[in-house]
């Protein structure tokens, strides 16, 4: 069985967790398998919007600690290793060229809340819940925090950490963590509709939007506003911006 489901649909990179029967947790394996997706996904020309969801119950349970603990947890150098494969995951996230949007229902917990915290938009169900309850096994979700903390408070993020107690998701959206949530019984189509409505949009726009969110986070103000300046004339350079002005002007 394939442990990540790939396909693309209206523009739309679906990209499946597939390991339902241990909720989709995070192997060395799943974790190439999402790599390799992710990045045919940024090399395909018809990809406007990339979405990731999991199959079975869950989202994802984050590690799997027994195949983990199998490879050898004592091992620095495996450690090291396998601490990698989900950073490069996170920052494949980000450096997508394409949104990336997570849909989550069940269960995100640790390195799945992270995919989640990563991801440039994400919707849950109603039902769903969030969190990184490393602490109760004596660890720490140490990539996901500069992440997690870049979307909520330091105080919020570290009672998470803290207590390792998940959120409901809309507790997760009350504080920035998700960005909409669905009823469970109307998920799937409002995913659908809402993934869609992002789809239509100029892929060159949403790619440039993502880039410059991303290039000015931390930059002084000075910076951030030069930064801006370079996007907006790379911006109106653009086929689809020429296309947009011209259409624009034609309604005058």
């Amino acid at each position: 069985m394939e442990l990540v489901l790939y396909k693309v649909e209206s523009r739309i990179a679906r990209i499946t967790l597939n390991r339902p029967e241990k909720r989709n947790a995070l192997t060395p394996e799943l974790l190439e398998s999402l790599q390799a997706a992710l990045d045919r996904a940024a090399k395909d020309p018809d990809v406007t919007v990339v979405l990731i969801r999991g199959a079975g119950k869950d989202f994802c349970a984050g590690f799997d600690l027994k195949e983990f603990n199998r490879r050898g947890s004592k091992d620095v150098m495996n450690n090291l290793e396998d601490a990698r494969a989900l950073a490069n995951i996170l920052l494949a996230i980000r450096r997508h060229p394409r949104p990336v949007i997570t849909a989550i229902h069940g269960r995100a917990l640790g390195g799945g809340g992270g995919i989640a915290a990563a991801s440039d938009l994400t919707l849950a169900t109603d039902t769903a819940k969030i969190g990184y309850p490393e602490v109760n096994i004596g660890y720490i979700p140490a990539m996901v925090a500069s992440l997690v903390t870049r979307a909520i408070s330091d105080k919020r993020m570290f009672e998470m950490f803290a207590t390792g107690d998940p959120i409901t998701a809309p507790e997760a959206a009350a504080i920035g963590l998700i960005n909409r949530v669905f009823p469970e019984a109307e998920f799937d189509a409002a995913v659908e509709a809402y993934v869609a409505k992002i789809a239509e949009k100029s892929a060159s726009a949403l790619s440039l939007t993502k880039r410059l969110l991303y290039q000015i986070d931390g930059q002084p103000l000075e910076k951030a506003v030069e930064t801006g300046m370079y996007f907006n004339v790379i911006g109106r350079m653009t086929e689809d911006a020429q296309k947009g002005f011209e259409k624009f002007t034609r309604k005058e």
